[in-house]
């Protein structure tokens, strides 16, 4: 699966898919050392637009917090070297 999503990650593999998008494994091409990550990608399967607002605020928010969290987790491993 060679695919790139905007321009930036490579996906590697699916990890799973449900009502709002699709999860993968990937590489960041704009992070030195093939930085690897878990990219989601929203695709809504409802066409409403109250809906797809709705779905929009809760994946924003959703990626807010897994950034926050593995941030945290990032800099406590740097600090434990």
């Amino acid at each position: 699966m060679e695919r790139l999503l905007g321009n930036r990650y490579k996906i590697i593999k699916a990890l799973g898919n449900g009502g709002f998008g699709e999860t993968y494994l990937a590489e960041d091409m704009h992070m030195p050392g093939n930085f690897h990550c878990v990219v989601k990608h929203l695709t809504p399967q409802c066409p409403d637009p109250s809906t797809l607002s709705v779905a929009q605020r809760l994946f924003k928010k959703e990626a807010e917090i897994l950034f926050r969290s593995t941030s945290r987790f990032r800099e406590k491993k740097q600090r434990s070297r």
